[in-house]
């Protein structure tokens, strides 16, 4: 019987013993914390084991410790072998302390380096659209790609520093990735030490032979399944990763192909799920800022993880990339000539003058200026 390194650090410690079989001279180089030292030959001979305890024998490469191990179980003790022994408990602990300071670099860019255009306009999003409350417990919906997983991190920082208490769980939905962009997404969120919990469902194959607009019934399907999960764990709102960019292209994309003025909004009542809130706590950044903190951490994400490619934040068919390509083109050659111009869409849907707009929805109900004109 073995057991690693990692499923070592996940014991607590009152239920094993720890023992380095190795010699005096191989232990004086280095040994495990809180490891009792007794040499091989003196095993099966001391009294200083517990019956009562896990028994856990570490040698220099775990070759030695396992058939010691089979001889204690021989002799009434729940004996196990490190794998690998000190060497692999070694690796492993320099392996873990890499990753750890890889993930305090990222943090600390998020406070210092992106704090203006990153931090402080999430913390702006927060307040101003109170996002977040007292009580809360958010699922915070990771699909792996830049924005999702930026705000993970965000998320992380905020509970560090917050005023009142919420909760927030981390959780990505499988609607069948394949087996390297899940990988991917586990071992990001491994590396960056976001808590992630999976949860599988059959949306691509689902969707999968639909002809007509099989992105937006994906988008529409992955949306319920995310609400479902996190009412399950308790959650009373979920987030997801739209930004800034994401939000002033949805008003101009309604307004040249819908023919209609409306926005994304910075949260929602759900309509099927009594008691849920969608929230984006992105809302106010801009998509340049995340490339800019991905790569100067070296980071790398899934841009799309279906078989088709992405019509929200993580898919884009065709037609939708086309007509998003169109609308990034046209506010880049707006912007030429005027710098202020996404500020402006954006402000546009803050400041709608009802006075001087034709017909309105409300509710579902159509208003149209006449209905009051002849009373002004």
């Amino acid at each position: 019987m073995e057991i690693t390194a990692q499923e070592l650090e996940q014991l607590n410690k009152e239920e094993y013993q720890l023992i380095d079989i190795r010699s005096e001279v191989e232990t004086a180089h280095g040994a495990i914390s809180g490891a009792v030292c007794i040499p091989a030959e003196w095993l099966e001979e001391s009294t200083l084991l517990c019956k009562d305890k896990k028994v856990i024998l570490c040698c220099s490469r775990g070759k030695f410790s396992l058939d010691a191990a089979e001889r204690l179980r021989e002799l009434g003790y729940d004996a196990y072998s490190l794998t690998g022994g000190y060497t692999a408990w070694l690796l492993y602990h320099m392996q873990q302390e890499e990753e750890n300071e890889f993930n305090r670099n990222v943090e600390q860019s998020i406070r210092k380096k992106f704090h203006k255009n990153i931090w402080s306009r999430f913390a702006k999003a927060i307040q101003q659209y109170r996002l977040v409350e007292e009580g809360d417990c958010i699922a915070v919906c990771i699909s792996g790609g830049k924005d999702s997983m930026l705000m993970a991190k965000l998320f992380q920082e905020l509970k560090r520093h917050n005023k009142f208490a919420f909760e927030v769980k981390f959780i990505v939905m499988d609607p069948g990735y394949n087996k390297m962009n899940r990988k991917i997404i586990e071992e990001n969120a491994k590396k960056l030490k976001v808590p992630i919990t999976v949860f599988e469902s059959d949306i691509f194959e689902s969707v999968y032979h639909i002809e007509k607009s099989p992105c937006y019934l994906c988008a529409r399907m992955r949306r319920g399944h995310l609400y479902h999960y996190a009412k399950e764990l308790g959650c009373n709102k979920i987030a997801l990763g739209h930004h800034y960019d994401d939000v002033i292209e949805t008003i101009l994309m309604g307004m040249l192909y819908g023919a209609q003025v409306q926005t994304m909004m910075p949260k929602l009542h759900s309509t099927n799920f009594e008691g849920m809130e969608l929230i984006r706590p992105l809302y106010l950044i801009r998509e340049d800022d995340i490339k800019a903190w991905r790569d100067y951490n070296g980071l790398h994400f899934i841009q799309c993880a279906c078989k088709f490619t992405d019509t929200c934040t993580t898919c884009n068919n065709e037609e939708n990339r086309s007509k998003r390509v169109e609308i990034k083109e046209l506010i880049r050659e707006l912007k030429k000539k005027n710098p202020f111009v996404e500020a402006n869409i954006f402000k546009s849907v803050e400041n709608v003058n009802l006075d001087t707009i034709v017909a309105y929805k409300k509710n579902g109900e159509r208003h149209h200026f006449l209905d009051e004109y002849k009373e002004k």
